[in-house]
């Protein structure tokens, strides 16, 4: 499966748009649906990649099926991972597109008819196909994609739906015959023969329906083999912009949701792809949503811009009817590009507001662990699962080295007093962690027991919090009742976590500058690298920094470069692998004395204290440490802080969210 894809035979149409709608198949009645009880709720269901690469089978055959009698489901996917982070989907197109611009040696130009152009669809169309197919894969009309009047580029690099009388025939994909006829074949051709492979590797493993699996082998072709053609294009003109960037990366989520809505279907629920490349509206340069600055990359999306997206998406998924919408989690070119408007966490955010726009009971974000614990558990062996988490304690977790869920994407769920529910694909009937907007107002109960082998416990029916009874009282009497609760509840922080990689830059003033010129130049000198600082400590002479090693991009030599800079304002120091160690809570807020337990028990264990910081939140104390003494500060907090007994059931580990 390593090889090129051998060209069809049969040429595509001349234009996308011409090929009539293909009529969508009846429903076998065998089919599972989604419910159609107008009195269930939405539930939206985001697989991470490791999830969709390693369980889609679980999925298909345990997750999906629980929820679908009492809810109407959606579901996100991300983009495949493989065996290593390395070979996940994203990164290997990433890799593809770096590997297109290095200097090739042969890179034929020449024309072939019939063989497969950049403006076949967004990558390509498979064999025998058209471009509107419903059916296992649902609507997938995808020939305005990067139409050229919802975002207009002025960079020269190539679109995948431009139309065949823009792009030159220097940009046509090379045949097999040409690309053999080179001495070395691009390198990127075979980092997409990896994706290919994979992808082809995981449907025969996990379908097993014959005609499912060769309908999804095609599509896959497809996919790559416009992969080939965008990627020879941009390598003919040498530039891939951010927008084509972006395009790019979005071949992951459809081949992934692709895959995941055959496995539905091979296990009998009826599922159709929803592919979000196009759903971003057209916006002028004057619109209220997005905020230009002088560059043509400097853009910012305000919050309108979301709100917009989280009522299309909502409206585009309605329209899948009765069937399970598989819904990619990228969702198309952006106002400035999505990776550096979002980043790589666009899928979470996509299914938060996929959330917003169905008005949905609650998220569930399902990955390889069961929720979020009081610490690494892979570092301390009393770690705890945490029933309920409220977003401040979430946010602030995920800034100092857990990966819970960004900030950003839980406020669009949070604002709409929707819960966040973090599960695990390998332990469905666990009760996970919920981020809830109104923690306080709910009381902590165990979830029962399944009474059958395999069963799901619905979160929704028996949640580890439940405000159906607190609904119907009065603001005082609830109110009431929180405080109540919290009395009886000891006041202790939440969580304690440790940020590695961490370096201290100590800048001190030279004293030919005043206090606020020294500071302002400081930040001036951050700005301009793009340096995010995690800690500051400041004093009228002495500014001290804790920032992550690799937050300045391009590594050591950018970091001593920056350091130079900072020079010019003072007397510079660095002291390099630390890590910051921060106890997080919202009890501490009111809770007199563990400051200085914390203090005292770090130095009772002999760990010295390079710096402390606490924010103006007042439910965070954070301190920078040698980094070789982290994982023992990180037991002596959670030991002396949280107080947590060793015996007690600690649930299933994976690759932590905390």
């Amino acid at each position: 499966m390593s090889g090129a894809s051998t060209p069809t035979s049969s040429s595509p149409p001349d234009s996308v748009d011409s090929a009539p709608d293909t009529p969508s198949p009846p429903t076998p009645p065998s089919l599972h649906q989604n419910s159609i009880d107008p009195a269930s709720k939405w539930l939206v269901q985001k697989f991470g990649g490791t999830s969709v690469g390693k369980f889609a089978a679980q999925i298909a055959e345990v997750i999906v099926p629980a929820y679908l009698d009492q809810h109407k489901v959606a579901v996100v996917c991300s983009a495949r991972s493989g065996s290593t982070k390395s070979l996940g989907t994203t990164n290997l197109l990433l890799r593809a597109a770096t590997e297109a611009l290095r200097p090739s040696g042969n890179v034929s130009s020449s024309y072939t008819p019939g063989a497969r152009t950049p403006s076949d669809g967004l990558f390509g169309r498979p064999p025998s196909r058209t471009s509107h197919s419903r059916g296992t894969f649902g609507d997938l009309k995808m020939s305005s994609v990067a139409s050229p009047s919802r975002t207009p580029s002025q960079s020269k690099s190539p679109s995948p739906s431009s139309p065949p009388s823009v792009l030159p025939s220097s940009v046509t994909s090379p045949t097999k015959q040409q690309t053999s006829a080179s001495a070395v074949p691009s390198s990127y051709n075979q980092t997409i023969d990896l994706i290919r492979s994979e992808h082809i590797g995981a449907a025969r493993f996990t379908i097993r329906d014959p005609d499912l699996l060769r309908q999804l082998v095609e599509e896959i072709e497809g996919e790559c083999e416009g992969l080939r053609s965008f990627l020879f294009a941009a390598q003919v003109i040498d530039e891939i912009s951010p927008r084509s960037r972006d395009i790019l990366v979005g071949a992951g989520e459809r081949l992934a949701c692709k895959l995941v809505a055959t496995v539905l279907r091979d296990r009998g629920i009826d599922s159709e792809v929803v592919s979000l490349e196009n759903i971003v509206p057209p916006m002028d340069d004057d619109d209220s949503a997005i905020r230009r600055g002088h560059g043509p990359d400097d853009v910012q999306l305000d919050q309108e811009f979301y709100d917009r997206l989280s009522v299309a998406v909502g409206e585009r998924v309605l329209q899948c009817g009765s069937r399970v919408p598989i819904v990619t989690g990228f969702f198309g070119p952006v106002p400035g590009s999505l990776l550096r408007q979002v980043g790589r966490g666009y899928t979470d955010l996509l299914a938060a507001l996929l959330a917003v726009g169905l008005g949905a009971s609650e998220l569930q974000i399902w990955k390889e662990v069961d929720g979020i614990f009081t610490a690494d558990p892979r570092k301390v062996l009393t770690a705890r699962l945490i029933p309920i988490i409220s977003p401040e304690e979430a946010a602030e977790l995920t800034y100092y080295g857990s990966e819970v869920v960004h900030p950003f994407t839980m406020e669009q769920v949070i604002r709409k007093n929707i819960p966040i529910r973090i599960k695990n694909v390998e332990n469905p009937r666990g009760g996970g962690t919920v981020i809830h907007p109104n923690p306080d107002l709910n009381t902590v109960r165990v979830p029962p027991t399944p009474s059958t082998p395999g069963e799901i416990i619905d979160p929704l029916q028996t949640a580890v919090t439940s405000l159906p009874a607190l609904q119907t009282l009065t603001t005082v009497a609830a109110a009431a009742l929180a405080d109540a609760s919290s009395q009886l509840m000891p006041k202790l922080p939440t969580a304690v976590t440790i940020k590695d990689r961490i370096v201290i830059l100590n800048v001190h003033s030279n004293r030919k500058t005043i206090s606020h010129g020294f500071l302002a130049r400081i930040f001036e000198t951050l700005d301009r690298f793009g340096i995010v600082v995690d800690l500051i400590s400041t004093s009228e002479v002495q500014v001290s920094m804790a920032i992550e090693n690799g937050a300045a991009s391009g590594g050591r030599r950018r970091l001593d470069r920056l350091a130079r800079e900072l020079g010019k304002s003072g007397t510079v120091t660095m002291h390099h692998d630390m890590a910051i160690l921060s106890l997080v809570g919202k009890q501490m807020k009111n809770l007199l004395g563990i400051a200085g337990r914390m203090f005292s028990t770090l130095a009772e264990g002999k760990v010295n204290i390079e710096m402390i910081s606490q924010g103006a939140s007042e439910i965070n104390i954070s301190c920078v440490i040698d980094g070789r003494d982290a994982v023992k500060a990180l037991n002596l907090i959670h030991q002396s802080c949280l107080q947590i007994r060793p015996e007690g059931a600690r649930g299933r580990v994976g690759p932590w969210l905390f």
